[in-house]
């Protein structure tokens, strides 16, 4: 294996460089050497360079999106060798701690958010995932790169929204924010059973894009209309659920006016800014609020409905370009530059 690669290194103060870093080395045995075939950009690495982070350390490799092949495996793992595809999970976590054995993944008492943020990243030719028994997923032969990519991520964030929200079969679930994570919501809400789900974006291509996908039925623009009349006209009562994960200035607020009385309210948004609850103006619609990172529990059963083909993720991906062009991707990826959803970044391409 070379013993020097090229990586996103972030450097703090907003700045990024791309630049020479020694290849990871083994450090317990639980780790894994993953050489990564695919990654991509998340909102979470632009919060970072804004400085919202503020356990992010500077001089650490960005990323914690990717899929790629095990090259070294550390002695205690088993059922992970080295050749193996496989995705990993946004999460470090031991699976022994108390949190751990709860599910409550996001809380390891030995990890939580590393990748990218406390440790070295995947924005890289080459990552250490620790606890690797724990944080990858073998990704089976007809799966691709592509499709499993956002497994450990946002559509595990998806998924974790629609779960908190205790989704009957019939359900109408609003879902604040058409993007990445949005759209992985609506999926994961028709698959928990609800019957009406309803996507509110100020973006209209983004709304297109959720209706063309068949992943809601109704579309709002709060930029267009006022939002609570519309979702009170289509449901007589307001959403049964609300997902909010566009952590915007004002998404909060409209998540409890548009939930109907005694639903549940889940805030898997990240926000910049410290958001307030209108008690007063809330008392009486008894509403339950549940928020946090992801626990990503779900990969092994989410890598199956991938492989089922009852979840598709593939169209997230509108851009993609080698490492070399990562920085070019941060700028488009932010700026949503011909309308991009997510840009994958291919492997680095040395001149020949």
């Amino acid at each position: 294996m070379d013993k020097a690669m090229m990586a996103l290194v972030y450097k703090g103060n907003g700045r990024a460089v791309l630049e020479e870093r020694p290849v990871p080395v083994i450090r317990d045995g639980r780790d894994a050497i993953v050489r990564v075939t695919l990654s991509t950009i998340c909102t979470s690495d632009l919060h970072i360079l804004r400085g919202a982070v503020p356990r992010a350390k500077a001089d650490t490799v960005l990323g914690h999106e990717f899929v790629g092949e095990i090259v070294q495996a550390g002695p205690a793992l088993s059922g992970l060798r080295p050749g193996d595809r496989v995705a990993a999970n946004c999460i470090t976590f031991c699976g022994d701690c108390w949190f751990c054995r709860q599910g409550f993944i996001n809380n390891c008492e030995r990890g939580g958010w590393e990748l990218g943020c406390r440790i070295d990243g995947c924005q890289a030719e080459y990552v250490r995932v620790p606890f690797a028994d724990q944080g990858l997923t073998p990704i089976p032969d007809g799966v691709s790169d592509e499709s499993a990519l956002f497994l450990g991520d946002i559509l595990s964030s998806g998924y974790f929204g629609a779960e908190l929200c205790e989704i009957r079969p019939g359900d109408t679930v609003a879902v604040i924010g058409a993007g990445p994570v949005g759209l992985c919501a609506m999926a994961c809400a028709a698959l928990f059973g609800a019957g009406r789900v309803i996507a509110l974006d100020v973006d209209e291509g983004r709304l297109r894009l959720a209706k063309a996908c068949g992943l809601c039925t109704d579309t709002v623009n709060p930029a267009q209309e006022d939002v609570e009349e519309r979702v009170l006209a289509m449901t007589g009562r307001g959403a049964d659920a609300v997902i909010e994960t566009a952590g915007g200035e004002d998404t909060l607020e409209t998540a409890w006016k548009i939930a109907r009385p005694n639903a549940v309210v889940a805030l898997v948004a990240m926000y910049e800014q410290d958001q307030i609850l209108p008690l007063p103006r809330m008392y009486g619609k008894n509403l339950t609020f549940k928020t946090g990172g992801v626990d990503a529990v779900h990969c092994g059963r989410l890598m199956k409905l991938i492989a089922a083909g009852r979840l598709n993720t593939d169209f997230l991906i509108t851009h993609r370009g080698p490492l070399n062009r990562i920085l070019e991707g941060y700028e488009t990826f932010e700026q949503r530059r011909d309308d991009c959803l997510k840009w994958a970044v291919t492997p680095y391409e040395y001149a020949v």
